[in-house]
């Protein structure tokens, strides 16, 4: 049985071979254990404290594999970005010029660096192992985080977004970056990329251009991948379309990658989601469907895809084998969603 639940110190081991096996452009998961420990850290602090308002909360959480205890994978909220440093995106505008002597009309696009996300809440740092690509770990990682916000809306901006990963060619180099960045910065992409992606980003305020960069003025392979994603984050980025998100017309100031967003009583699995109670504890049998679900309490959150009956879409008879694993029992009440 998969699970999604809160990262451990007790799994800092297992996330440093994640982080180092996982691409270099995955930068919110690095292969650093300082920044990892850190991170679990926060996301214990973020789960155990009594709030009620998103500030600069991060919540990490992992796949676990219950037959053997391997963690598989990684998930993460962070509830309002660029409260304490600033969360920079290029947007980009549209400027419409009319000469009546010449009668002529010239459309250009600009990139303006903007901070428009601040407080927004930010889905990120998904990474599941190549071993556990199969059976819905995807949806059961990424969904996980829908379901948790839906049971604590309090904790968490009314507008939700996430940024993806710009394209980049089989060496790892950024048409955008070599256009654009690598003249403000003295230094390589990936590292520039990775500081950004550790939460030290005072560097892009001090050095990028805080005039508009008109785009049609940089290289003809630029142009082509701004707001286009990277094809190993296309199936994240499908699974973030298929909750409702898009394109917002802003973009990664470093590769170009797409930003998407939506609100978040508007998120498909919040909006389909029901709560329901558990009525019996039974043996499973070949009329169960499965449903993702969650249990209730934020300190021991839990996430599955679970074999259940749903009767009168308010109570549910569940699973026994998942539910000792899960430590629920009759009586107790569930988040569950349908499709």
């Amino acid at each position: 049985m998969m699970r999604v639940r809160p990262a451990r110190m007790s799994d800092l081991d297992r996330l440093v071979d994640l982080a180092s096996s996982a691409s270099k452009g995955l930068t919110t998961l690095p292969a650093n254990r300082d920044v990892l420990e850190a991170r679990i850290t926060e996301s214990i602090e973020a789960f155990g404290a009594d709030i009620d308002g998103p500030g600069g909360e991060s919540y990490f959480m992992v796949l676990e594999d219950t037959a053997n205890g391997k963690v598989a994978g990684t998930c993460a909220i962070y509830a309002g970005v660029g409260l304490s440093k600033a969360f920079y995106n290029y947007k980009i505008l549209k400027l419409t010029q009319y000469s009546h002597e010449l009668n002529v009309t010239v459309t250009s696009r600009l990139l303006t660096l903007v901070n428009d996300y601040q407080g927004a809440t930010e889905v990120g740092t998904l990474y599941l192992d190549p071993d556990y690509r199969k059976d819905g770990n995807g949806q059961l990682l990424a969904r996980s985080r829908y379901l948790l916000m839906g049971c604590f809306k309090e904790r968490f901006s009314k507008m939700v977004m996430a940024e993806m990963r710009g394209w980049q060619d089989e060496n790892g180099k950024s048409p955008l970056w070599e256009a654009l960045g690598s003249h403000f910065f003295n230094i390589p992409f990936p590292d520039a990329d990775y500081i950004s992606g550790i939460g030290n980003n005072q560097f892009i305020a001090d050095l990028m251009p805080k005039y508009p960069i008109y785009i049609e003025m940089l290289p003809k392979a630029a142009q082509d991948v701004i707001g286009k994603t990277h094809d190993e984050t296309r199936p994240a980025l499908n699974l973030l379309k298929k909750e409702g998100f898009r394109f917002s017309n802003a973009v990664d100031i470093f590769d170009g990658g797409p930003c998407v967003d939506v609100r978040l009583d508007d998120i498909r699995t919040i909006r389909h989601s029901k709560i329901a109670t558990i009525r019996k504890i039974v043996d499973r049998s070949p009329s169960m469907e499965r449903h993702l679900a969650c249990t209730l309490e934020l300190r021991g959150y839990q996430a599955s895809w679970l074999y259940m009956t749903v009767v009168n879409g308010t109570h549910v008879d569940l699973d026994r084998d998942q539910a000792e694993i899960l430590g629920l029992h009759a009586g107790d009440q569930i988040r569950f969603v349908t499709d």
